[in-house]
């Protein structure tokens, strides 16, 4: 591991006299035989070139070993790997363990000291979605809003910073990622009035390189008025401010808790802003922008390039924040450099990653009825009046909206394969009745404003997920394949024609990547929320997942939680799991035999 990590750091350069860490990154991300960061390339595909496990021979997987975290609350993200040592968080307290692959024993263990009243201010669980790595360090990002980056191979503390006051609602669940010498990390809180924003601190020492904030002023949010674009034409002059009533915008959430990736030939970092506060549309009139909106960034200083706002005045909580995958496909006969999205509102976008041009916007799970297109010429989305709870005003219940407020899909990562052109996404088949109501801000307190409840999707399989192919070219799904329960997992497909993804009984699943067909399952000691990946040691293929029933999904389990409408609405939906599944953290390590 010594050598890994050393032989690892020669390949960073000085440019400028500035160290540039993920000239290391570019070069470990196309080696599939690590998993060095979140998405297992900065293009967020989640896709392995590993070939040993196949569509033929992956029914005679097995479990090889499992390490237990100790922790109860839900395990997303997943695992990685350099080298010789593989590197596992959990949720709050957000441990970190570093494993040798060698004889499965703990290197080293860190634990943060946190203050425990943290988790009344974590909206949906107290989930962590994993680390980061470079230049010989592992960067977590805490609950409680610390930063920290450890030594990778002693585990000490190199340095840590605070990104936020969780005293206002402030705390983090996301994996950071590294771009050339900096760390990027955003916020959490869009439920308590927290203002999102998306920060590149220096991993030599942590300080701040830039800041980028959703909403608000010009110069807050890094926008040039003229250079910055929407829809292929400049944002103008307060082009946030103007489209909230008054200074709302100070408490108008956009957070940033979901997936960063990168294009280096553009230097551009592409994620998404969340909902706006609170979700009593009728409370902030106007667009809200730019909450709900992709937003790419020039990596160096944090300027903006384009937005797209996804759905404008949100009345639904359909958080823009899952990932940009950026493939590079032809589109109309042209080669364009894409980004497909697949929003928690239920619709698949692709747009040009360079432009912010928007070339398809189609529904992906038949259920949705909030709105029936999006029209491509403004990029707006058709609201449905029935469905719209801004027309139907507070203190109304507005019944059979579909997709629920967890969306069709929440921040689980889909995953694309060039082999077969299809991404590969985890979907929910939920829908809700959301009733709003007028609410006061109070820092540090719930500043929600709606009650829901959520129930499958009527006049379906009566499941609650569905498990899916999607061509983002055509806008259209390929197959689908019924899930009891919604699919909550991080999915991968690898060149080995198989497509891996877990379910909250804690079934890990292997398909068949053209077709669909089943070809494996395993049940793991706990609902599987966690995102899988591969690699190899000394030669041979493995394949891991935390599992560890919680989140959003599973928060009624997680937190002990019974009435239908706790849990944001979820309890209630997901009240049947308790009979599948129970806590615990595990990560179970998969292989073929000998």
């Amino acid at each position: 591991m010594l050598a890994t990590l050393c032989s690892a750091a020669l390949l960073t350069v000085a440019v400028g006299g500035q160290v540039q860490a993920n000239d290391e990154l570019l070069k470990l991300q196309q080696d599939p035989n690590q998993w060095v960061m979140w998405g297992g390339n900065y293009s967020g595909t989640r896709y392995s070139t590993l070939d040993q496990i196949t569509n033929k021979n992956v029914k005679e997987l097995r479990p090889v070993w499992t390490f237990s975290t100790g922790v109860l609350r839900g395990h997303e993200g997943g695992p990685l790997v350099i080298g010789d040592m593989q590197y596992v968080h959990t949720p709050f307290p957000n441990k970190v363990f570093a494993i040798d692959l060698n004889d499965q024993t703990v290197v080293w263990s860190y634990e943060p000291k946190q203050n425990a009243d943290v988790i009344a201010v974590m909206c949906c669980d107290t989930v962590n979605r994993g680390l980061a790595y470079a230049d010989g360090k592992i960067f977590l990002q805490q609950a409680d809003t610390t930063l920290v980056a450890l030594d990778a191979k002693k585990g000490d503390v190199i340095w840590s910073i605070k990104n936020g006051d969780p005293s206002k609602g402030e705390t983090n669940t996301n994996a950071p990622l590294v771009v050339k010498d900096k760390i990027l990390t955003g916020i959490s809180g869009g439920e308590f009035g927290v203002r999102g924003r998306l920060t590149a601190y220096n991993i030599k020492d942590g300080s701040v390189a830039w800041q980028a904030f959703s909403v608000g002023p010009d110069k807050d949010m890094l926008v040039d008025p003229e250079k910055t674009t929407a829809m292929l034409k400049p944002i103008g002059k307060d082009s946030s401010v103007s489209t909230w009533q008054g200074d709302q915008w100070k408490i108008g959430g956009g957070t940033t808790w979901g997936w960063y990736t990168y294009d280096p030939a553009l230097n551009l970092v592409y994620y998404g802003t969340g909902n706006p506060s609170t979700w009593n549309p009728s409370q902030r009139p106007g667009d809200n922008k730019w909450s709900m909106t992709i937003m790419a960034r020039d990596a160096d200083t944090g300027m903006a390039k384009w937005f797209y706002q996804k759905t404008p005045h949100d009345e639904w909580d359909y958080d823009g924040v899952n990932e940009n995958i950026l493939v590079d496909k032809e589109f109309q006969g042209k080669p364009r450099k894409l980004l497909v999205n697949m929003d928690r509102n239920g619709f698949g976008y692709t747009l040009d990653r360079e432009t912010g041009e928007l070339l398809v916007a189609e529904k992906y799970d038949p259920a949705v009825n909030w709105a029936t297109h999006v029209d491509k010429e403004t990029g707006r989305p058709e609201v449905v009046a029935k469905y719209s709870t801004a027309q139907n005003g507070p203190d109304v219940n507005t019944k059979g909206v579909c997709p629920a407020a967890l969306g069709s899909k929440d921040q689980q990562p889909s995953s694309y394969s060039p082999k077969t052109g299809l991404l590969y996404v985890p979907t929910n088949h939920v829908c809700m009745d959301y009733e709003p109501y007028d609410i006061s801000y109070v820092a540090g307190q719930p500043f929600v404003g709606a009650t829901l409840s959520m129930f499958p999707a009527p006049n379906s399989h009566g499941g609650l997920g569905n498990f899916i192919a999607w061509d983002a070219i055509q806008g259209k799904i390929v197959w689908s394949l019924p899930e009891a329960f919604a699919v909550w997992s991080g999915v991968l497909s690898t060149a080995g024609d198989v497509v891996f993804y877990g379910t909250l009984e804690g079934y890990l699943k292997a398909v068949d990547a053209t077709t669909g067909k089943e070809l494996y399952r395993f049940k793991t000691p706990s609902g599987i929320i966690g995102n899988i990946n591969t690699y190899t040691h000394k030669g041979k293929q493995y394949v891991a997942v935390l599992s560890g029933i919680g989140g959003w999904a599973g928060i009624g389990m997680a937190a002990g939680l019974s009435k239908s409408t706790e849990g944001l609405g979820a309890v209630g939906a997901f009240k049947q799991l308790s009979a599948y599944t129970q806590l615990g953290g595990v990560m179970t390590v998969f292989a073929l035999p000998d």
